[in-house]
């Protein structure tokens, strides 16, 4: 009997559609499930008739698989991941490749690779987007680990992923240890910078603009034409226009509490690990926390006064407004996600391969979009671009947008509508492009209190002053401590 190809453990709705993908692109696949149900209803439902082999035990499903073995698993991260691997390793012999598909923590990722490693096995960690629809017909495939597993899972990662439009496959090697999960966590880092963004989009239109849901809809089938035009922006165009059973928007009845899985939360402390302002991505993971308090808000909102929104200048030329402001700030997100992705590749020893990312992202994941290619222009024009801000077609961009971009911050915040990423962006924009910022203040107050002392503009950076500020502190001086 003809082993094969590859063993997926996990029958979810991720795992059957990235199942039904390899099948159909000429690979057999071996499944196993710890509810023996799931197993035995796949292959009697979808996968009837097809190259896929039903399996009801770790031993049973590893003895089906060519060698060298690869068993990818699609299982809730944390500590399933760590228990399934300790499961699988006695079956397996040298050479043989784990593979773990889900949203793993970028440090778990680099902990398993050395683990399995030490065992004679091999081990990658690669993200995977595009949700249930990439999954079946295409995703975004952000792989890491052991690089001499690469060559073995390269052929089905490559052939199951999304392309761009001259065939280059959306999936490439990232690089060691936990640099495919590292690099999948910044893509989620971004995608919720993207989401707030477009929500306070449609919250100015909504409450500033009175808009209705399908005065939107056209707007964003219109952004979704031009340097907007992404998966986010059609889905969102999308959404505007469903009508529930009674023919009202369906947005409209959807209670407004966000949810989230982490992987924000986690590109946010790495940030902070990192010494990086990943300030609109930061403020996208509190909006959504700021949401989740609804009964608090509810209740604020009878006792806190505020403006009543109120516009009266050109909608249509504020409409463009909004554009701009929305394709600038997003300009930003990226720049603090590439930023923070140069400084994790420094910190961790990886040669990341900035273009190679965003053609990985051009395709199958939830941030696709045009715009991406631009990303990989730049890298090709500068491979040390420290940030996209500096890149010529980008600072041609927001040259062009800030204007509105300043509007928009200022007349929402005028009217009481809160757009924390928007104004952030504009912030850390304002701020990175600021010859002197105040914090010579804020090293003195350090060096007061605290004796922490100061650089000075006419010494030598690297040399350190401390200065005796109230004639009682002397001139001990704390250590230096610089992020």
């Amino acid at each position: 009997m003809k082993k094969s190809d590859i063993g997926l453990i996990g029958l979810a709705v991720m795992g059957e559609n990235l199942v039904m993908n390899m099948e159909s692109k000429g690979f057999t696949v071996s499944v196993y499930n710890r509810t023996a149900d799931k197993v035995t209803n796949f292959i009697s439902g979808r996968a009837k008739g097809k190259n896929i082999v039903g399996t009801y035990s770790l031993k049973e499903l590893v003895d089906s698989l060519a060698k060298p073995r690869k068993v990818m698993m699609m299982i809730k991260a944390g500590a399933a991941v760590d228990g399934m691997i300790d499961s699988l390793i006695p079956l397996l012999e040298k050479g043989d490749i784990i593979i773990d598909g889900g949203n793993s923590h970028f440090p778990d990722t680099a902990r398993r690779t050395a683990y399995v490693e030490s065992k004679g096995l091999l081990y990658v960690g690669t993200g995977v987007s595009g949700g249930e629809e990439g999954a079946l017909k295409g995703p975004s495939l952000m792989p890491g680990g052991s690089t001499a597993a690469w060559s073995s899972v390269k052929p089905i990662f490559q052939s199951i992923c999304a392309s761009v439009e001259d065939g280059t496959p959306c999936c490439d090697w990232v690089g060691e240890n936990g640099a495919g999960h590292f690099v999948k966590m910044v893509h989620n880092g971004i995608e919720y910078g993207d989401m707030q963004l477009i929500c306070e989009a449609y919250h100015i239109m909504r409450d500033l603009l009175s808009m209705s849901a399908d005065e939107m809809h056209e707007v964003f089938k219109e952004w979704n034409k031009g340097e907007l035009d992404s998966y986010l922006i059609e889905i969102t165009r999308d959404i505007l226009a469903y009508k529930d059973t009674d023919g009202a928007p369906i947005v409209d009845k959807i209670l407004d509490t966000a949810g989230q899985k982490g992987t924000g939360k986690w590109t946010g402390i790495a940030a902070l690990d990192e010494g990086v302002p990943l300030t609109l991505i930061g403020e996208a993971v509190f909006a959504r926390c700021l949401s989740a308090i609804k009964e608090e808000r509810v209740a604020a909102s009878k006792l806190l006064s505020g403006p009543a929104p109120s516009f009266s200048d050109d909608k249509k030329l504020f409409i463009n407004d909004i554009k701009n402001a929305l394709f600038a700030s997003k300009i930003v997100s990226y720049a603090q996600g590439y930023t923070l992705m140069r400084a994790a590749a420094k910190t961790y020893g990886w040669n990341l391969n900035y273009g190679g990312i965003a053609l990985m992202w051009r395709g199958g994941c939830i941030i696709r979009s045009v715009f991406l290619g631009k990303i990989k222009e730049a890298f090709d024009r500068d491979s040390e671009l420290s940030n996209l801000l500096l890149d010529p077609f980008f600072k041609d961009v927001i040259d062009r947008a800030q204007a509105g971009w300043r509007r928009v911050c200022s007349i929402a915040m005028s009217n009481g509508i809160p757009v924390p990423a928007m104004s952030s962006a504009l912030c850390y924009y304002d701020g990175f492009r600021c010859e002197r910022l105040p914090a010579n203040l804020l090293q003195a107050q350090r060096d007061y209190f605290g004796a922490h002392t100061y650089e000075r503009l006419d010494a030598p950076r690297g040399q350190f002053f401390h200065t005796n500020w109230t004639g009682e502190g002397g001139d001990t001086a704390a250590s230096n401590y610089v992020v």
